[in-house]
């Protein structure tokens, strides 16, 4: 299996935070978000994990060989990271995934280490890990489903009334579905020139074209996404308990 982990935009809602440095590499109690989120996928004995950078690449690149030098990561970079979104970072891994199993995770994702492991426990080939509890707004990115969770929809458009959920960015995929993914990507971003499009793009077409993909919930377990300095406030208080180093 492989992870790849999603990490070159620029975060200009942290300034000054992040004005010289990757959101990611911001701490949470003693650990920086990517190093939980690594440490979490190592412990789901990936065979390797591939980073995808833009902004402030080297600062980020060398952070991870200095804390994790064993690890298996391959780096790649995003050279266009300031005029394109998270689906052209997606596709930049394309050569390192496409015949895997794949997690896919946004790197600024704070969450319980049992998340990770719920979603590899999920009897389903290709899901994601949906909040369910505490609110859900129109800027979230929101799932509708079945009753047997099998996901309808998946993007910040899909309307309130319907939303079962919220996609927190933390997938898992089939080789099949990757392959349908990665080919869904390189037509649009590539082929139509979709560069400025959210990935949810792609896997609402995979979801088209007929490949099963479901919600898994969080449940009571934690996750927030950092997108602002309150965000961070919020994952200190949550998270800070739980030090694991």
């Amino acid at each position: 299996m492989t992870a790849v982990i999603l990490a070159a935009g620029r975060s200009t809602r942290l300034y000054p935070l992040t004005a010289a440095l990757p959101k990611c590499l911001l701490n949470v109690g003693p650990d920086t978000i990517l190093d939980r989120i690594v440490c979490s996928v190592l412990s789901a004995d990936v065979d390797s994990i591939v980073l995808v950078s833009g902004f402030q690449h080297t600062v980020l690149e060398e952070h991870v060989r200095r804390t994790w030098p064993s690890a298996p990561v391959v780096f790649v970079h995003n050279a266009d990271f300031a005029s394109t979104n998270n689906a052209a970072s997606l596709l930049c891994a394309r050569d390192y995934a496409i015949w895997e199993d794949m997690l896919l995770l946004d790197s600024d994702i704070v969450f319980d280490d049992a998340l990770l492991q719920k979603l590899l426990d999920a009897p389903i080939p290709s899901c994601c890990i949906v909040r369910t509890a505490g609110l859900i707004s129109g800027e979230d990115v929101k799932v509708a489903t079945d009753n047997d969770k099998r996901i309808l929809q998946i993007g910040k458009d899909v309307p309130l009334h319907k939303a079962a959920g919220e996609s927190i960015g933390i997938q898992r995929l089939s080789p099949a579905a990757t392959q349908v993914l990665f080919q869904t990507l390189q037509r649009r971003i590539v082929d139509e020139r979709r560069v400025n499009e959210f990935y949810e793009a792609s896997f609402q077409e995979m979801i088209c074209a007929g490949i099963p993909y479901y919600a898994v919930d969080a449940g009571e377990l934690h996750c927030i996404e950092i997108d602002t300095a309150d965000d961070l406030a919020e994952a200190q208080k949550i998270f800070y308990p739980y030090n694991r180093r």
